[in-house]
């Protein structure tokens, strides 16, 4: 059966031509158990909105039982999803919108959340009410009430790894939404599943999507289903209780990140040109090194490579393996310091480390001043990688963890070797493309004193300051 009949082929003006607004249709995006039947029954009390159910539900089309919709049935769906919102947008005779929930068809998820013709509704609910229901709906098979004569009603046992679970899902699913409107320039229309009870609330998400109409009450044709407090509707509430204190709710542990996210750097790797291995290298890291050992592996060094370029590499090298390397911060810090601010090449950068109070050595400067400049230098890292300069953040001092992440646009690493156990990472790496490891270089250093002389507790309390999230991602102790 269909939802809502196509109109004729024929007819001089579709009700989407007839329409004028800024929105062609519109979405709710929630969760199971969020009230989003309540919310489409309440936006069908308005004659110029058309809410459709979970168009893009993998079981069903629209509505339990029901596999078709303006014509478009699960197979036809299955082959262009595309297609049902174009027939919804045509032939319904008002504005059509659905919901769609985390695990619908993502491919229409990216067609939605890039379209600015699209209203954006966001539904959201407190994740513990929502699991909760969810399991209470699952046990008694009851998903709707419109009769309180027929409520179903059970007590559940809450588990807490299940609820972790059920919780991770719904925070990906949030972040995902919200950085698809960040990175478009668009809004959305936020509504609390308490919320949906407020006719206010309705009327003000009726303008947002583009109807003059008004609502004076909401609508009764569903009943809430579980009104109790959450602790009555479980039978471990003790348990619940201390799985959620074991919860960190307001992300305490987590460490602030405000850098910005990064490119993959393709033109910066490094392939052998004889053999099937791609260096993918961490800017102040062991390159030189790695570089010397990957041209007496490969027979020769590749760089500069465009994604084009790198793609037509690694066909003409099946069984390749790419790897990179991560060094401690404190002389991943320290070679950055010696390379970008020591020395009158570095004129113009040393001038605004001045500003930011930072003791830049002059040349010849003995072990105690060039001490003293490395931790001010420090500082200034810390603040710059918290975004409190105007300094922008450079490839050769940005946290290792998010230069990892910005590699994984293009591809991530096959392997990540820490610099201390560089010579057993390259024989293995060697080992899986089969051939035989060079010895491994010694890394060139550059320095004007060894970090070994300079290294003391004011150093390593000022690199775990300013890279608080390094040490954490990579379980970085003491240096040395």
């Amino acid at each position: 059966m269909t939802d809502q009949p196509a109109a004729s082929p024929s007819a001089a003006i579709s009700p989407a031509a007839a329409r004028r607004g800024r929105f062609d249709f519109f979405v709710i995006l929630a969760e199971m158990r969020t009230g989003s039947n309540f919310l489409e029954a309440n936006l069908n009390e308005f004659a110029s909105l058309r809410c459709l159910g979970e168009a893009f539900n993998p079981v069903f089309v629209a509505h339990k039982n029901q596999d078709d919709l303006y014509g478009i049935d699960l197979a036809a769906r299955e082959a262009d999803p595309l297609e049902l919102v174009r027939r919804m947008v045509e032939h319904c005779d008002g504005l059509p919108g659905f919901r769609f929930f985390h695990d619908h068809d993502p491919r229409v998820l990216e067609h939605i959340m890039a379209n600015p013709r699209c209203a954006k509704v966001v539904l959201t609910r407190n994740p513990l009410e929502s699991y909760v229901s969810l399991r209470i709906a699952n046990e008694t098979g009851q998903w709707k009430l419109t009769n309180v004569k027929h409520q179903r009603q059970a007590q559940v046992r809450f588990d807490p790894v299940a609820f972790e679970s059920h919780l991770e899902k719904i925070q990906a699913f949030q972040i995902e939404i919200m950085h698809a409107l960040q990175i478009t320039g668009q809004t959305a229309f936020y509504i609390d599943y308490e919320d949906i009870g407020d006719v206010e609330v309705l009327n003000g998400l009726a303008a947002f999507l583009g109807t003059d109409e008004r609502i004076e009450a909401v609508s009764t044709k569903l009943k809430v289903q579980n009104p109790e407090a959450t602790a009555d509707k479980v039978r471990n509430p003790e348990e619940m209780e201390a799985a959620l204190a074991r919860l960190d709710r307001f992300n305490l542990s987590r460490t602030p990140n405000f850098e910005p996210r990064r490119g993959p750097a393709v033109p910066g790797f490094w392939a052998g040109d004889g053999a099937g291995i791609l260096y993918m290298p961490v800017k102040a890291g062991p390159e030189a090194q790695v570089c010397a050992w990957l041209e007496a592996a490969g027979g020769g060094l590749v760089g500069s490579f465009t994604q084009k370029s790198l793609r037509q590499w690694k066909r003409r090298h099946d069984g390749h393996r790419s790897f990179t390397v991560v060094r401690h911060p404190v002389p991943r810090a320290y070679a950055a310091f010696c390379a970008d601010v020591l020395g009158e090449e570095n004129r113009d950068f040393r001038v605004i480390l001045k500003r930011y109070q930072v003791a830049v050595p002059e040349e010849g400067a003995d072990l105690a001043t060039l001490r003293a400049g490395f931790v001010s230098f420090l500082g200034f890292l810390k603040k710059n990688l918290a975004g409190q300069t105007s300094v922008r953040i450079d490839g050769a001092w940005a946290s290792q963890s998010v230069v990892l992440q910005g590699f994984a646009k293009f591809q991530g690493p096959d392997l990540v070797i820490r610099e201390e156990r560089l010579a057993e990472g390259l024989a293995y790496l060697a080992a899986e493309v089969g051939i035989a490891p060079p010895a491994l270089p010694a890394d060139p250093d550059v320095a004007p004193y060894p970090l070994a002389a300079l290294y003391d507790e004011s150093v390593e309390a000022a690199a775990r300051e300013a890279y608080q999230r390094d040490y954490m991602s990579f379980g970085w102790g003491k240096w040395g």
